[in-house]
């Protein structure tokens, strides 16, 4: 039965890597390569949305070949609207988490 009173947020749609036909719902500014789910968590904390829940072991419906995640929060307006308020705090979440990542680890 549908949640009408959550939004699933997939990592695909804040992945720079991927085109709008594979998933990608944001611009490219808005986006990072290869967002990880740790990101995504913090990031929605950040813009101050409570994750209900996670999951690191489903597949986009537009990308089945490959792995995702998506984490649900609670339904604050229109989707897009809640992207846009959770990107520019992926960016910043991402970049400083790049930095501390060892060398040669991806993902």
């Amino acid at each position: 039965m549908k949640d009408y009173d959550h939004v699933i947020v997939w990592l695909d749609y804040f992945n720079k890597n991927l085109s709008r036909s594979q998933g990608r719902r944001l611009n490219k500014e808005y986006s990072v390569p290869s967002p990880m789910l740790d990101d995504l968590s913090a990031a929605a904390k950040m813009a101050g949305y409570t994750v209900h829940s996670t999951n690191n072991m489903v597949r986009h419906p537009r990308r089945s070949n490959q792995k995702s995640g998506y984490i649900v929060i609670p339904k604050a307006g229109p989707k897009t609207r809640v992207l846009y308020r959770i990107a520019p705090k992926l960016v910043r979440v991402a970049n400083r988490s790049k930095k501390s990542r060892p060398v040669g680890l991806k993902n």
